[in-house]
């Protein structure tokens, strides 16, 4: 028997004895976010990460003191 085949025998032992809810929730959990993609990010959504990452690379960035002095200046504006 290979090891991947061991591996699954012995956790399908422990599952079936687990009395332990908690814990059975938590591999559930853990079965269905490994069965489907965690972020599906659009084509406009890559573009902007691609180009947050370059301006960051580029140097153009503010600071994050600079950024809530600004949103609270727009924000006092009548």
């Amino acid at each position: 028997m290979d090891i991947t085949a061991q591996i699954k025998n012995n956790l399908i032992t422990r599952i079936k004895a687990s009395q332990d809810l908690n814990f059975l929730k938590a591999l559930q959990t853990i079965i269905d976010s490994s069965e489907q993609k965690l972020y599906q990010l659009s084509s406009k959504q890559k573009d902007s990460i691609t180009t947050g990452r370059r301006q960051i690379k580029d140097g153009q960035m503010s600071s994050n003191e600079s950024v809530i002095f600004e949103m609270k200046e727009w924000l006092t504006k009548e």
